[in-house]
């Protein structure tokens, strides 16, 4: 090949690379000319920094990628790298344009400013929870609903009479276990946390249909963190199916119940449901089967789904440390030592005294962060930091940056109880119920079922897993992909 010849082919060859270059610009550009040109001169200059992706799916390539390998926090120290400290970035998340928050009193704002942001759940959130449940009714239809549920979920009487029941079906599912031999330790977790939420809010219901359910359940959840994808082979595809089969079973319920009311007059509430079914608001007006379906997905799905794998983490990592294992087994037998001559069960008195556990609690909520972001919709331009966040985008609240951050948690990664001693967290650093008028709802029963599995646990039994280094999978929420396979052994006194 002559010289002439190689001159032209590197000739071509440079072209093409422009052009490549050129489409990828054009490309990369494109979110941003969509949703950023129709802004004021002013709020497009104090946009913070970051880029809007791809066409369409934005930045959730990269998310995903770090998301399903081994380093989830390779999505967001890219960002750091790229674009500073800041703790404020522009993003095209979940199909919106969106502003990433990493910062405690960034987060604190956007949760406690209820004249500036309402809720902005992406759109899969939205239509497999449903659109008339927390994560898509308005400020004043939350106030209404959050009243009528928050006493009969987490109100002291309430709890006092839970506390009974999920006792008893921890007590015995532990000594079930440990004659069972191998067993999936965070899938069966997650059936004895959806028989306690199933019991609290449709105490009748079959066997049977609860299996169904938390079936129907399991597909739904990997389809709320993934892109709102309607097609055959797509996980939110599927997700839609197993929602609109939980809906059939679910209107089933809520119909059945209706009729039996009417039938016998007069009857006294007996769970969640019957509580739903009786509401009225000031102008006399009750929810429609839309709205009770609605909030029944809702509280079942977050009723075990949180609960379920923070029981699972909170018992791997003690099993992990034998000291703190040791300590909070300590706590445990004392209490038991400390009950009235002829008490039988815990009650809350015991509960409160719980203090070292309280603390293994939350370092695993803090480190495990359930929920990983949170959103809201800006309903006007909001400052932060000197920059704004349009009206109409996204705030991406990341609560895994704020847990992880080592200035506020010193060595984030490791799992240290002691951390907790005589430290009250500062406003927006512990997030993992999130914050202000959205607080979850059901973050005091949660811990309660938790601290009471826990001690009959530490009480009675160990776990011994047989993948201690069993590799972990981050969507939709954190846990082994063996889903913790073990044997709960009995200890001897």
């Amino acid at each position: 090949m002559g010289f002439e010849e190689v001159g032209g082919m590197s000739y071509y060859v440079g072209i093409l690379l422009g052009l490549v270059l050129v489409l990828k610009w054009v490309l990369k550009s494109v979110n941003s000319w969509m949703y950023e040109s129709g802004l004021e001169k002013k709020t497009r200059e104090r946009l913070p920094p970051g880029d809007m992706g791809w066409p369409f799916i934005g930045n959730m390539w990269a998310f995903l990628r770090a998301f399903k390998s081994t380093n989830p926090d390779a999505f967001m120290s890219d960002i750091v790298r790229r674009y500073g400290t800041e703790g404020v970035y522009k993003s095209f998340m979940f199909g919106s344009p969106s502003i990433i928050v990493t910062t405690p009193e960034g987060c604190r704002k956007v949760l406690t400013d209820d004249d500036a942001f309402k809720p902005g759940w992406p759109v899969a959130t939205e239509e497999l929870i449903g659109k008339k449940s927390f994560v898509g009714i308005s400020y004043e239809e939350h106030k209404r609903l959050r009243k009528l549920t928050a006493a009969p979920i987490n109100g002291h009487e309430a709890l006092s009479i839970y506390m009974q029941y999920i006792e008893t079906n921890v007590v015995s599912t532990l000594e079930k276990w440990s004659q069972m031999g191998r067993i999936e330790f965070l899938t069966e977790l997650r059936r004895l946390t959806f028989k306690i939420i199933m019991y609290i809010f449709l105490s009748s219901e079959s066997e049977e249909v609860r299996e169904a359910l938390e079936k129907e359940y399991t597909v739904l959840n990997y389809g709320v963190r993934a892109l709102a994808i309607n097609f055959p082979g797509f996980v939110y595809y599927k997700a839609l199916k197993a929602r609109k089969n939980l809906v059939t079973v679910l209107g089933k319920i809520v119909h059945n119940r209706r009729m039996k009311r009417e039938e016998a007059q007069g009857m006294t509430k007996k769970d969640m449901l019957d509580a739903l079914l009786d509401t009225k608001d000031e102008n006399g007006k009750k929810l429609d089967d839309e709205e009770i379906i609605d909030t029944l997905v809702m509280y079942l799905n977050a009723g075990h789904e949180s609960s379920g794998h923070i029981t699972m983490w909170t018992t791997v990592h003690l099993q992990e440390h034998p000291e703190f294992f040791q300590k909070a087994k300590e706590e445990q037998e004392r209490i038991v030592k400390n009950m009235p001559p002829g008490q039988k069960g815990l009650t809350l008195k015991e509960y409160r005294q719980m203090e070292y556990l309280s603390k293994v609690i939350d370092e695993t909520l803090r480190l495990l962060t359930f929920s990983v972001m949170t959103f809201r919709e800006a309903k006007k331009d909001f400052e932060m930091k000197g920059y704004t966040i349009p009206k109409g985008w996204k705030a991406v609240l990341w609560f895994r940056s704020v847990h992880h951050n080592p200035e506020i948690y010193p060595d984030p990664k490791a799992f240290n109880p002691s951390r907790w001693d005589d430290v009250v967290p500062k406003a927006g650093t512990f997030l993992p119920f999130g914050a202000g008028s959205r607080l979850c709802p059901g973050n005091d029963l949660a811990k309660l079922e938790i601290a009471i599995f826990l001690h009959h646990f530490l009480l009675n039994y160990k776990l011994e897993r047989e993948n201690p280094e069993c590799p972990l999978m981050y969507l939709p929420h954190t846990r082994p992909t063996d889903n913790c396979v073990g044997r709960i052994i009995k200890v001897s006194k």
